[in-house]
């Protein structure tokens, strides 16, 4: 279902694609409809040496039929740098690698991980932003999948090359010069409690938040491992002041988890802009103001 209107990234000028479905999916669900869906695994461990040969190497050693594999570093960042450890990646680069991957235009996906569905919420972010129409998490990830025993491939799967063309700008994106003019609407930060108060920061190099930002922890959206119901999510928003209609843009360390975030919004019934730099764009300069505590 394509869109029309596409403009260039920006909060004004977005059209967004209608999702043809929920954007979460059960296994039985998936178990149903397997063979007429591309399903992508971008399992990626932070803790367990490099992600590449960590994701990788869980993949091969078993995973959903038919599934590829994707990288998120690779496919679904651009190199780091001055916008962040994981900038948005090129278009085209995008796209080829979700055509490696199998994806078609006209073919649903499902995307999965067991990272608590962080990568896999990027991974579809990224797909709905660059057109695909009808993209879907698999709810408890890899978890879920095999504690329902489900079937499990071995090896790395051939996979049919896809048609996949991105043409970026369907969901609302806000820069860095946005968010320090103060037109982001309410700034979201979906990290861990210790680093928005700046206890703690074990990746990036200065401690703390975004000034007027607040702390809605990402992972407290889910319950073992799975998203909680819409209705408790859309309280759960109501309560930091998010209501239906509010200008609300999502930040984290890298832009990864703030996907994740408004996977949760989304599944409320709310909307949200990706601030893809996040705080590691933001502390790249240190003029920019950081502030600390609640």
């Amino acid at each position: 279902m394509p869109a029309d209107g596409i403009g260039a990234p920006g909060r004004a000028r977005v059209v967004q694609t209608p999702c043809m479905v929920s954007p979460l999916i059960t296994v039985p669900d998936l178990l149903a409809v397997l063979a007429q869906v591309t399903v992508l695994d971008v399992r990626y461990t932070l803790a367990a040496g490099p992600p590449r040969s960590s994701g990788h190497a869980a993949y091969v050693d078993g995973h959903v039929p038919g599934a590829a594999y994707v990288d998120l570093d690779t496919a679904l960042a651009g190199p780091p740098g001055e916008r962040g450890r994981h900038p948005l990646p090129e278009p085209e680069v995008f796209a080829a690698a979700m055509r490696a991957a199998g994806v078609r235009g006209d073919r649903p996906v499902v995307v999965l991980d067991d990272w608590s569905s962080l990568a896999a919420a990027r991974c579809r972010w990224l797909l709905r932003h660059h057109g695909h129409p009808d993209v879907r998490v698999l709810d408890g990830g890899w978890g879920a999948w095999r504690a329902a025993g489900a079937p499990i491939e071995a090896g790395d799967a051939a996979i049919a090359a896809g048609d996949f063309r991105a043409a970026p700008g369907r969901l609302p994106v806000v820069d860095v010069d946005e968010v320090l003019a103060g037109t982001a609407g309410i700034l979201v930060d979906a990290r861990a409690a210790e680093r928005f108060r700046g206890e703690a920061e074990p990746v990036d190099p200065v401690a703390g938040h975004i000034p007027g930002a607040r702390n809605l922890p990402t992972t407290d959206h889910l319950v073992d491992g799975r998203f909680r119901p819409a209705e408790e999510l859309r309280r759960r928003f109501a309560e930091a002041g998010i209501e239906p209609g509010a200008e609300v843009t999502a930040y984290c360390g890298s832009g990864v988890t703030a996907a994740h975030e408004l996977l949760a919004l989304e599944i409320a019934g709310l909307e949200g802009a990706l601030y893809p730099g996040s705080w590691s764009e933001w502390v790249a300069d240190r003029n920019r103001p950081v502030a600390t505590g609640e």
